[in-house]
């Protein structure tokens, strides 16, 4: 029998933990300072709108993980010592291992400029984050979103369910215009500001202003934004101290082999924090999503208990919601035109979009859907089948996930596209 000890209780770590329990007796230990346990990181926003309380984004009751002799520690670890194969504790306890999975998450970039200490400005990335946010904007009347990206249309959001008055300060044209393609990244931004949010382009925060507290913020426009509160979402970053101390080889993020291993025996990297040598072809190095950590979480747990089991992510898959406006990708969806693609969109009143994406061999290799929710498993089979633009665009209904709400909508995009593709 064999401890196991992983370090970090997020989706990577716990799918770790729960698929390890499954193939095996060994002993695991999971250790988090966050929280003692697992929460969907995802909810947050939730807890802070008065939608659901904390317990609520627990998937598992507390007594789930004593049942499934599955030991939960909540504490920092201040050093690991991978000779004698231990773990130090703040606590002054030390924990032996046999074998170590590191998923240690991300880190929020921070914004270097003049005033970024002042009180009021922060990050969303923890549960003691959302408090602090809970805390800093209590009775405010003023908030500025300083990045785009899903956290920063989800603060955004947060605050204008509080009747707080929010503007978003973008570098780019249109909003996450590094991700979508003009036509979706457009109609993204025009339901943004169509829900009541001020949405500055192409500008960026160079220096935040005020006494202890922050008042106000200065753009790349030299434009000052009164306010009352900062939040900074301009990315993540792998969370890699902890390796680096261990002395693990490292880039952006933790550097795993296929098999999830990092350059020392024994100790394995999941989740946000680690960074594949040799990714598939078509897909990035990170991919700082659920759905990957998960899958991630499953191959290093028949790696340590069965057999050796490679990270196999498959099709890429995202999804979020932008305020009520609901967003699916599948494959792969260049945010601008190329020679190397034939793209095929259609958009209704700006409310509803869908965007297929083929090869110049004619096969399907992308979707993008704005407002139509679709089957996830038969966007998955379509894409990995090649499947042509006439097989597409004559059973596109199939991919409705709910006909009562969305049937209409694929009809009038299949009779639009089947004109746009000469079908």
């Amino acid at each position: 029998m064999s401890k196991i000890v992983i370090i970090g209780n997020g989706i990577a770590g716990i799918t770790a933990a729960r698929h390890i329990r499954k193939l095996s007796d060994n002993e695991i230990t999971v250790i988090s300072s966050e929280s003692k346990y697992f929460f969907s990181r995802t909810a947050l926003m939730y807890i802070y709108m008065g939608h659901m309380k904390f317990e609520h984004t627990q998937p598992y009751e507390n007594w789930f993980w004593e049942k499934n002799k599955i030991d939960c520690v909540q504490d920092y670890v201040r050093a690991v010592d991978p000779e004698a194969k231990l773990i130090h504790l703040e606590a002054g306890n030390a924990i032996p291992y046999d074998k170590l999975i590191l998923a240690l998450g991300s880190q929020p970039r921070k914004l270097q400029v003049n005033g970024n200490d002042l009180a009021g400005i922060q990050s969303l990335y923890s549960k003691q984050d959302l408090e602090r946010m809970q805390e800093a904007t209590a009775g405010i009347k003023r908030g500025v979103v300083i990045g785009g990206g899903l956290i920063g249309v989800e603060m955004a959001e947060m605050l204008h369910s509080k009747d707080i008055e929010v503007t978003m300060l973008i570098r780019e044209r249109n909003f996450w215009d590094i991700v979508l393609p003009e036509a979706e990244a457009k109609l993204v931004s025009k339901h943004i500001e169509d829900h009541g949010i001020t949405l500055y382009r192409q500008t960026n925060a160079t220096e935040f202003r005020g006494r202890d507290q922050v008042e106000s913020v200065v753009d790349s426009n030299h434009k000052v934004h009164r306010t009352d509160f900062v939040g900074i979402t301009i990315g993540v970053d792998p969370n890699k101290k902890l390796a680096e101390t261990i002395g693990l080889e490292t880039n952006r993020g933790i550097l795993v082999d296929n098999y999830l291993c990092t350059s020392q025996k024994d100790i394995y990297a999941i989740g946000d924090c680690a960074e594949l040598r040799t990714p598939q072809p078509g897909r990035k190095p990170i991919e700082p999503v659920w759905y990957t950590g998960r899958i991630m979480g499953e191959a290093v747990a028949e790696t340590i208990c069965l057999r050796e089991t490679e990270y196999a992510p498959g099709i890429w898959f995202n999804s979020a919601k932008f305020f009520d406006l609901e967003y699916q990708t599948y494959g792969e969806v260049p945010n601008e035109e190329s020679t190397e693609y034939i793209s095929l969109y259609w958009e209704d009143q700006g409310e509803h979009a869908l965007r297929l994406v083929f090869n110049t061999s004619e096969e399907l290799v992308g979707i993008n859907a704005l407002g139509i929710r679709l089957k996830h498993d038969l966007c998955d089979q379509w894409i990995s089948d090649k499947r042509s633009v006439n097989g597409v665009l004559n059973n596109l209904e199939d991919l409705n996930f709910n006909p009562e709400f969305y049937s209409k909508h694929l009809k009038l995009a299949a009779r639009e596209l089947k004109l746009q593709a000469h079908v």
